[in-house]
């Protein structure tokens, strides 16, 4: 009779082995999934700048670097040119309006005054020639007026004594026609002498006019020339200080060139480039300050270049009160723009992570502060001292500020 084996109850030895090869299996694929979506690197914490994100003040403004200019420059041209004969003023020199800074020399000029004096000499002899001939014409004209007047007068009277013997039949018709026709004659020969003396004078009298006015034209002419002849001394425009000049003894220097500048020192201003990402934000009337020597200066900006130029924009700022005792021009200052006023908002301090990141994301430590997550965020306005948080961090939260450029991609940084 067969007898019934029982079951053994309980783990066998093949059941383990089934469960250590499920366990491994299951950390295999959770080591799998966990490092596909999380890569994790770690760093020495001693070599990160990890800052702590605050709520406070912003403000909003942006430093630049100012050069001191004086306030108006007066640009020296020659206006007339030629051969530089003498320098009597050297850069840098104080000069007053009207002071001669170099002599010039051209002979080509020279030749230019001899014939206008030429000219004009010829002019006055011409006119001094019209003047006479003129007086002449007058004097022949009255003398054949005052011939035809005691003309007319004789045949007038030969007429009538011809008139009242004709009337008496004492002489023939033929004389006393004859007679008539001498003194009609002679009257009307009168009115042509009136009339040709009449328009020989206005003849006259508008080639005299005209030869006057050409007179005043050359003398108009030979002052402008001599005027031409003092410009060759180039004098300053202004009161201030001759900054550059450049002409040297026996240098020739063209009409119109430029040959310096006077730099007019009642006041100053400061010259400042900025990068071209703030142009929609400078305007004029802006505030800005500077400090030097433990003391803060005012400014304003006063004039605003459109031109952008190797990706950079020029203004122009003025002082609104005093101003440094020791100014010069060309000195720099670094100066503080406020493009707007003063906001609450949540703060991080500036750092390298910005080059890599472009502000859109940031390393946040845990509260243990032994690993950092990345985290997406967004930042507004920036100043020299302090990323504007718009979203994505919290007061009192840490932040790695330094360079994120050895990091590579990963999403977690374990600190050691």
């Amino acid at each position: 009779m067969d007898k019934a084996i029982e079951k053994k109850k309980g783990l066998r030895k093949k059941h383990v082995f089934y469960i250590l090869a499920g366990g491994l299996f299951v950390a295999l694929i959770l080591q799998i999934i966990f490092a596909s979506g999380t890569s994790t690197l770690k760093v020495e914490k001693d070599k990160l700048t990890i800052d702590e994100v605050k709520y406070g003040q912003f403000n909003d403004y942006i430093r630049v670097i100012g050069n001191v200019q004086p306030i108006t420059t007066i640009y020296l041209d020659a206006e007339e040119g030629g051969r530089v004969e003498e320098r009597l003023i050297e850069e840098g020199t104080m000069v007053e309006k009207g002071d001669v800074i170099l002599k010039l020399e051209n002979s080509m000029l020279y030749q230019d005054i001899m014939n206008s004096e030429s000219s004009l000499a010829q002019k006055q002899n011409m006119l001094r020639q019209t003047r006479i001939s003129f007086e002449t014409q007058q004097i022949e004209s009255k003398r054949h007026l005052l011939n035809s007047h005691f003309d007319i007068l004789r045949k007038k009277r030969n007429y009538e004594q011809q008139k009242a013997l004709y009337a008496d039949e004492l002489v023939a018709q033929e004389n006393y026609l004859q007679a008539k026709e001498d003194c009609e004659y002679a009257i009307e020969m009168q009115k042509i002498n009136k009339l040709k003396a009449k328009q020989d004078s206005l003849i006259r009298v508008s080639e005299m006019k005209q030869l006057e006015s050409d007179l005043e034209k050359m003398q108009l002419i030979l002052k402008l020339v001599y005027e031409r002849l003092d410009k060759l001394n180039v004098k300053a425009p202004v009161d201030g200080q001759l900054g550059m000049l450049d002409a040297e003894i026996g240098q020739s220097i063209g009409r119109g060139q430029r040959i310096g500048q006077i730099n007019v020192l009642t006041n100053f201003k400061i010259e400042a480039l900025i990068d071209e990402h703030y142009i929609d934000r400078v305007r004029r009337e802006l505030d800005a300050t500077f400090e030097r020597q433990d003391k803060v200066f005012g400014l304003m900006v006063k004039k605003v270049y459109p031109e952008v130029r190797e990706g950079q924009f020029k203004i122009d700022l003025v002082f609104t009160d005093e101003r440094p005792d020791n100014i010069r021009t060309g000195q720099t200052y670094y100066i503080n723009l406020q493009l707007g006023q003063p906001q609450n908002s949540f703060l991080i301090a500036r750092g390298g992570f910005f080059q890599s990141t472009g502000g859109q994301w940031v390393y946040v430590l845990d509260e243990s502060g032994n690993t950092a997550t990345k985290r997406i965020i967004q930042i507004g306005r920036q100043n020299p001292n302090y990323y504007e948080v718009i979203s994505g961090l919290q007061e009192g939260e840490k932040v790695v500020t330094s360079s994120y450029e050895l990091f590579g991609d990963n999403d977690k940084l374990v600190l050691q």
